[in-house]
């Protein structure tokens, strides 16, 4: 199929990538002219698993390109997949400032297409999106109705950063909201390939499901780490109570997320869990425990943040930057917002994560670094080695395999702040483990 993406960001870049691969001619279209470049270049702009490559043999096979001409990119697809950023404004809720101006300019130039064309949302968008906003906006720039020539769908993305590619062939299902009497046969057929029950949905229904997911993860992860806290507390290694807590696949239903451990962060589960909370707050429906989340994952940074500062204002040698292992996205790290505390106490910070390039982030990412540490690139460093040499205060809270055995040699004397639970260095002689939910 013929296919263009509109942004170019993590969601798009991924859409864009596996979709190429898998044989669809794809038009990626960004206002950002250096993913442009980078894109038909063969490079990728985000750091994720496999994605790189593949979008480099998808460029050189000539199945993608990138544009700022959404013209032309209609023009030469059938479907269009929207996948721009929907941050959340002062109130908590959804920034449609960008998803109204690719709307805008898709609807434009479909008004003279006189082929059939898919306009799918893979944004995160609150229920009611499609009805209330969307659908309005495409017939009034398109002057016809939709059904007439043009289709709308829903199709929300549940991609894990660190595992995209992965999830994009076998995601947990494929859900599409589409209009009473639709049976999307445009995205059966895009999606042909892909492993996975394939849903119909209502489009308030579809569009609600990616809130319910994100803000549920969001639960079970503050849970875990609350009550590991709680444990701890108490002598018990909270690790070894979850894993029994978890041997329940009736009533406790997933071990997905259930591990002790440090906050999370990122781009969709804050977000997400302030835009749930602004749309019960719209309705006057009370949600105690979805309100008492993102405040849970603040205490366990405060958690964190007293652990090192019992040790002592001096040099920190920080593993970790970015919210999870294998990403270079800084949009709401825990250990940004730790970093940050650190900073302003007034401790010296050493920070190494081997995904976070400071000179090619880009976007909402870069943005977000240069107002949160605008001189974090001085903090950086280039091995595990050169974060430890002459500090003794060490803080872990992720890094790979191969960088963990060279942090292992390195260390000798160090007080070891583990936020992950690396059994490695528990059982390390000659060194001073601070466990946190063990």
């Amino acid at each position: 199929m013929r296919v263009s993406v509109f942004g170019l960001g993590y969601v798009g870049a991924v859409s864009a990538g596996c979709l190429a691969g898998a044989g669809h001619r794809v038009i990626g279209v960004d206002v950002a002219a250096a993913k442009i470049d980078m894109v038909n270049r063969g490079g990728c702009p985000i750091v994720e698993a496999d994605i790189g490559d593949l979008m480099a043999a998808s460029v050189a096979g000539g199945r993608l390109t990138a544009t700022a001409d959404v013209a032309r990119a209609v023009a030469e697809s059938d479907v269009s997949l929207i996948a721009v950023g929907t941050p959340g404004g002062v109130d908590g809720g959804v920034d449609f400032s960008a998803v109204d101006h690719v709307v805008a300019d898709i609807a434009a130039a479909l008004r003279g297409k006189d082929t059939p064309h898919a306009v799918v949302m893979r944004s995160t968008v609150p229920p009611g999106t499609a009805e209330g906003r969307v659908i309005p906006a495409l017939e009034a720039g398109v002057g016809r109705s939709a059904g007439d020539g043009f289709f709308y769908y829903s199709n929300p993305e549940f991609l894990r950063e660190g595992s995209a590619v992965r999830d994009f062939g076998a995601p947990p299902l494929t859900l599409v909201g589409a209009a009473a009497g639709d049976d999307a046969p445009m995205l059966r057929a895009l999606y042909a390939g892909v492993t996975a029950p394939f849903h119909v949905a209502p489009y308030r229904v579809a569009e609600s499901v990616k809130y319910l997911s994100n803000a549920f993860h969001a639960v079970k992860i503050a849970f875990a780490n609350e009550a590991g806290g709680v444990l701890a507390a108490y002598g018990v290694d909270a690790r070894a109570a979850f894993t029994l807590f978890c041997e329940d696949r009736v009533l406790n239903i997933s071990p997905a997320y259930l591990r002790p451990g440090f906050a999370f962060g990122g781009s969709c589960l804050p977000k997400d869990v302030r835009g749930f909370l602004a749309l019960a707050a719209r309705q006057g429906v009370a949600t105690p425990v979805l309100a008492s989340v993102l405040p849970g994952n603040d205490a366990v940074i405060a958690r964190a943040f007293d652990a090192v500062v019992r040790q002592g204002r001096q040099t920190v040698a920080l593993f970790g930057l970015a919210f999870k292992p294998g990403t270079d996205d800084l949009r709401e790290s825990p250990f940004v917002i730790l970093a940050e505390r650190l900073l302003g106490r007034g401790f010296g910070l050493r920070i190494f994560d081997r995904s976070v390039n400071i000179a090619q982030l880009l976007g909402a990412n870069r943005a977000y670094i240069e107002r949160e540490i605008p001189h974090l690139e001085q903090l950086m460093v280039g091995s595990a080695a050169a974060a430890v040499a002459g500090c003794r205060l060490v803080v872990v809270g992720h890094l790979g395999r191969a960088d963990l055995a060279e942090l292992v040699g390195a260390l000798d004397g160090h007080v070891v702040i583990d936020l992950v639970g690396y059994e490695v260095l528990r059982a390390l002689a000659g060194i001073e483990y601070v466990g946190f939910c063990w």
